[in-house]
C-alpha cells in the first residue's frame, strides 16, 4: 500500500482577542497577493497552506533546516477557541500534530492561555508560542511581512529592551508551569525548550519564521507520525454537526488518515450507538471562502486525502456527536470492526456509574473527556458524564445525589446551555448548576462553592456542638462571689474550653447546673480556654450543697457531641480539647459503657 507524508494538522490556540484569527487571516491574505505560489485552500474548519507558499513567505529562512522540506503543506485548524481543540480527538489522543499558542505579549498569560497550556500538556501535543502584537510596543517600527530577525535590527534600543523584558516575563510564566522556554533563535534543543516567536499577526512581522518553525519541526520530529496509507480507508474526527439548507444534517470532518471517497460507507459516533451511513456528497468551500457563511456554493469532490477538512452529506447524521471518530469501511467486516472501535471510544468517555458523584455535561466528546479527566485527577467522583445540554433529568439525578452527599449533588456544564425546564427545576429544588467555557475555571468555581458550603456547615456545627472542658473551683472562699440563684464562683480552666449555656457534671457524673455567663476581669466573654482564670455564673447550683470550693467539674457532653467532634470537627480540636474529652469520658464511663471507647 502506498505511503506518503501528509501535511501536519496545526491547531491554533490562545486567549480570546490575542490574535488567533488575525494570524490565520494574515497567512491567507498574504497569499492572495501572490497567487502564483499556489492557492491556499480553505476546507471546512481548516486552512491548507501549500509548502510553496511557506517557502515563498519564508524565503532564505527555509535554509535554517538542513535538507529539503518534504511536507506537502500545513493544515491549520480554523475554529474558534480552545474548545475546538479539545474536540479534536484521534484514538484517545489529540488530532493536532502540533499547536501554535498565541499570546498577546503585552497582556501576558490570561485564563484561556493557562487552559490551553493544560490541554496541550494533557494531550502531549508539541507546540510553538507566537508572542503576538509586538507592533504595539512603544516606538516599534513596522515593516509588513518582514521576518522578525530582519525587523528587530531596525528598532531602537528602548523598544528592543521592552521586548526583552516582556519576553522574560513570558519565559518566567512558562517556567512556573514546568516548561523551559526561549526566543526561537536562542533555542539549543527544540525537543527540550519551547520556541517563542515574537510576531505581529496584524502586519505579518515574524510570520515567516513561525511558518518555517512549524514546517521544520513537523518534518524533523513528526515524520513517522505523518506517514499515511494513501489508499487506505479514511479516518477522521467530527468537528461540527450542522444543518445545511438543501442538504439536511451534515458533518464537518477533519480527515487525518487515508482517502475518503464519495461512495464510501462511513461509521460515526452517535449519542448511544455507532451510526452506519453512506456518503451522498463530499463538499468543500471555494478557496478562501468564509466557512461559516459561504458566499458561493460548495464544490462537490469525488475524494479527499488526508490531511484535509471536508463537509459530508449523508443520511441519519442527526445524532452524530462532535468530537467522535469517523471511519470509512469498505466491507461488512470493516463496518463491524469500526462499530466496535467507535463504541469503545464513546464508552471510554461517556460515564454512567449510578454511584455518588457529580453530573457532567459537555458540548463534544473531546471536551467531555478533558473535563472528566480533570475531575478524576482532583478525586471528584462522577456519576454521569455525557454530551449535550443540561436537561431536567440531569437536575433530578443531581437532586437524588444531594440527598446522600450534598457536595456532589450538582451539575457541571462545559460549553452547553441549560434547558429551560432544567433551569426551573434547579432553581425550585436548589440544585447548583455550574456552566462555563474554561475547564479549570469551571472546576475552580465548583471547588470554591464546596469550600463555602463546608465552611457554612462547620459554622453551624460549631454553633450547636458542645466542646469538652474541665474546670476547678478555687479552694479559697474569697472566690465564692455568690452562693446561689445563680452561684458565682472563681474558676480555672484546667483543660479544653467552656462557653455559656453548657451543663456541668461532677466526678460522680451528677448534674450540677448550667453556665449562665463567663466574666474575665471586667468583660463578659463567650469562651474561656485552658489556663484562663474567670468568674462563672452557674444556674441551678448552690455552693456548699451541690458544688464546693476546690472541686473539679466537667462540661457534660452528649454522645452526638462526641460523634460530631470526632468525625466532622476533628481538625478543630486542640490537644487540650482531646485531654478534656478523655477526662470527661472517664467520668461518664462509670454510668455508660459507650464512653469507654472514647
Amino acid at each position: 500500500m502506498t505511503k506518503r507524508i501528509r501535511q501536519p494538522i496545526i491547531a491554533v490556540l490562545g486567549h480570546v482577542d490575542h490574535g488567533k484569527t488575525t494570524l490565520l487571516d494574515r497567512i491567507r491574505n498574504t497569499n492572495v497577493a501572490s497567487k502564483e505560489a499556489g492557492g491556499i485552500t480553505q476546507h471546512i474548519g481548516a486552512t491548507e497552506v501549500p509548502i510553496d507558499v511557506v517557502k515563498q513567505l519564508a524565503g532564505p529562512l527555509i535554509k535554517i533546516w538542513k535538507g529539503e522540506i518534504k511536507l506537502p503543506g500545513l493544515l491549520f485548524i480554523d475554529t474558534p477557541g480552545h474548545e475546538a481543540f479539545t474536540s479534536l480527538r484521534a484514538r484517545g489522543g489529540s488530532l493536532a500534530d502540533l499547536a501554535v499558542l498565541v499570546v498577546d505579549i503585552n497582556e501576558g498569560f490570561q485564563p484561556q492561555t493557562i487552559e490551553s497550556i493544560e490541554i496541550l500538556r494533557r494531550y502531549r501535543t508539541p507546540f510553538i508560542v507566537a508572542a503576538n502584537k509586538i507592533d504595539r510596543i512603544k516606538g516599534w517600527k513596522v515593516e509588513e511581512d518582514e521576518p522578525f530577525l530582519v525587523n528587530i535590527k531596525k528598532q531602537d534600543q528602548r523598544a528592543v529592551q521592552e521586548l526583552e523584558t516582556k519576553l522574560w516575563e513570558l519565559i518566567g510564566k512558562f517556567y512556573e508551569l514546568g516548561f523551559q522556554a526561549n526566543r526561537f533563535d536562542r533555542v539549543q534543543d527544540f525537543t527540550r525548550e519551547l520556541a517563542i516567536v515574537p510576531i505581529s499577526a496584524k502586519y505579518g512581522i515574524g510570520v515567516p519564521e513561525l511558518l518555517v518553525l512549524i514546517a521544520g519541526l513537523s518534518q524533523k520530529y513528526l515524520e513517522q507520525k505523518l506517514k499515511i496509507e494513501v489508499e487506505g480507508p479514511a479516518r477522521g474526527t467530527i468537528l461540527e454537526v450542522r444543518e445545511e439548507v438543501g442538504l439536511g444534517t451534515t458533518i464537518d470532518v477533519i480527515i487525518y488518515d487515508g482517502t475518503l471517497r464519495k461512495d464510501d460507507t462511513i461509521v460515526v459516533g452517535g449519542k448511544d450507538k455507532a451510526i452506519v451511513t453512506k456518503i451522498r456528497a463530499l463538499l468543500k468551500p471555494k478557496p478562501l471562502d468564509e466557512i461559516r457563511d459561504p458566499r458561493f456554493r460548495f464544490d462537490q469532490v469525488d475524494e479527499v486525502t488526508a490531511a484535509a477538512g471536508v463537509k459530508i452529506a449523508a443520511p441519519a447524521l442527526e445524532e452524530a456527536l462532535a468530537g467522535s471518530p469517523v471511519i470509512a469501511a469498505r466491507s461488512e467486516e470493516e463496518i463491524e470492526k469500526a462499530k466496535q472501535e467507535i463504541l469503545g471510544q464513546i464508552q471510554s468517555v461517556v460515564i454512567s456509574t449510578g454511584k455518588i458523584g457529580v453530573i457532567v455535561k459537555a458540548d463534544t466528546l473531546g471536551s467531555l473527556e478533558a473535563l472528566s479527566k480533570e475531575l478524576q485527577e482532583k478525586n471528584i467522583p462522577i456519576r454521569k458524564a455525557d454530551v449535550g445540554n443540561i436537561s431536567k433529568t440531569d437536575v433530578m439525578e443531581a437532586l437524588s445525589v444531594r440527598e446522600e452527599e450534598p457536595k456532589y449533588g450538582v451539575v457541571l456544564g462545559f460549553n452547553v446551555k441549560v434547558n429551560e425546564d432544567a433551569g426551573e427545576v434547579a432553581k425550585a429544588k436548589g440544585v447548583p448548576i455550574f456552566v462555563g467555557s474554561i475547564i479549570y475555571k469551571l472546576i475552580e468555581d465548583y471547588e470554591a462553592w464546596v469550600k463555602a458550603e463546608e465552611e457554612k456547615k462547620k459554622r453551624e456545627l460549631l454553633k450547636n456542638v458542645t466542646f469538652p472542658g474541665v474546670i476547678r473551683l478555687y479552694p479559697d472562699e474569697r472566690y465564692v462571689f455568690r452562693r446561689s440563684k445563680p452561684a458565682i464562683v472563681g474558676v480555672e480552666v484546667l483543660e479544653g474550653r467552656i462557653r455559656p449555656g453548657v451543663a456541668l457534671i461532677k466526678e460522680t457524673g451528677e448534674k450540677v447546673g448550667v453556665i449562665k455567663s463567663i466574666k474575665n476581669k471586667n468583660d463578659f466573654v463567650q469562651e474561656a480556654k485552658k489556663g484562663d482564670a474567670v468568674a462563672i455564673a452557674i444556674e441551678g447550683a448552690i455552693v456548699g450543697r451541690h458544688i464546693h470550693p476546690g472541686e473539679t467539674l466537667y462540661v457534660d457532653l452528649s454522645k452526638n457531641d462526641v460523634i460530631i467532634l470526632a468525625k466532622q470537627l476533628k481538625n478543630e480540636l486542640e490537644e487540650t480539647d482531646i485531654k478534656a474529652l478523655k477526662m470527661t469520658a472517664k467520668v461518664k464511663a462509670k454510668q455508660d459503657p459507650f464512653w469507654k471507647a472514647v
